[in-house]
């Protein structure tokens, strides 16, 4: 009996998975995502946030290590390494690339203050930016610089308190509780972050599946880096000496942002989908199936067109 009722209970179990997955996945809804990817530029917007986030988080981490060198041991180079588990011309290149000047003036070092605060700001507008037209806000400019340098600065507290995860919690479970929890921060952060960047114009609530794929999507981006990074940084910076790492980095955070700007369009869209089905304005079940069935149907006959235009190139080269 019990046997029966629990074969019973996995059969809907996995009946109910396959109509989640079905719905979620269905055409009509991953082509709204795309659409909404290609409005906001995707491409474009994460090399914009490449780049911005680039200038303005490697002079900011050095400018924190030394600030907060005689307090806590911060090392941007060593939390890097370790990170990616770097070594050999990766390594050095690394350290050397986050190796603070020695001797500075202090005309310099206004300078460098002032270009660090206007990279900064620049890469806060960049990412308020991906916000406000992916769910098609006024612009502000920098009208909303002040919540910008409260992004920044949280910006700076989440990357602590995620090196700290990392560093506390990373050797037990093989890294899965240190992932479940930077999950977990990451989530927040990113909601946070949609909230404060658009001046307070988009509801939290409607930015949690935008928080939440965001954090799947980033812990997917990091398990893949720990992997594929290391390879990278030591083959550029064996070619190209430090100005490789420079490559390297800049490809890793490109990648971070493109995962950005996906999160943000998959949870505008999945926000949008869950107010619809609030409203009642779910599509049935028949639609979601004939939407399928569509599809299998012109894949299905596009292989038949290929197979068939395969079979007749080689018929004409055999007679050739």
């Amino acid at each position: 009996m019990h046997v029966r009722e629990g074969r019973a209970t996995a059969g809907i179990n996995r009946e109910r998975l396959r109509r989640t997955l079905t719905f979620w996945l269905r055409p009509a809804f991953a082509l709204r995502v795309l659409n909404r990817f290609q409005q906001v530029a995707g491409f474009d917007r994460s090399m914009a946030l490449a780049s911005s986030a680039f200038t303005a988080l490697v002079p900011l981490a050095l400018l924190v290590g030394v600030v907060l060198g005689s307090i806590v041991h911060v090392d941007a180079a060593e939390r890097i390494i370790r990170r990616y588990d770097l070594s050999g011309a990766g390594a050095d290149a690394v350290n050397f690339l986050f190796s603070p000047a020695q001797n500075e003036s202090a005309s310099n070092g206004a300078f460098g203050v002032l270009f660090l605060t206007i990279s900064v700001l620049s890469f806060a507008r960049a990412a308020q930016r991906l916000f406000e037209q992916t769910w098609e806000l006024r612009p502000l400019s920098v009208r909303n610089s002040r919540n910008g340098l409260w992004w920044i600065l949280t910006l700076g507290a989440y990357a602590l308190v995620s090196g700290w995860i990392s560093a506390v919690l990373g050797e037990w479970a093989a890294g899965l509780v240190a992932g479940v929890c930077q999950a977990a921060v990451t989530a927040v952060f990113l909601t946070w972050s949609g909230w404060i960047l658009s001046a307070k114009r988009i509801a939290r609530r409607a930015l949690i599946p935008f928080g939440a794929t965001g954090a799947v999507l980033t812990a997917v981006y990091s398990w893949g880096a720990a992997f594929y990074l290391p390879r990278l940084f030591n083959t550029y910076a064996d070619r190209y000496g430090v100005v490789g790492s420079v490559f390297a980095m800049l490809s890793a955070v490109f990648a971070a942002m493109f995962v950005l700007v996906a999160s943000a369009s998959l949870g505008r869209e999945v926000g949008d989908e869950l107010a619809r089905i609030r409203e009642g304005r779910q599509p049935s079940e028949h639609e979601v199936r004939q939407q399928w069935e569509s599809v299998v149907e012109q894949t299905r006959s596009r292989w038949r067109t290929a197979r068939k235009d395969v079979s007749e190139r080689r018929g004409k080269r055999s007679k050739s």
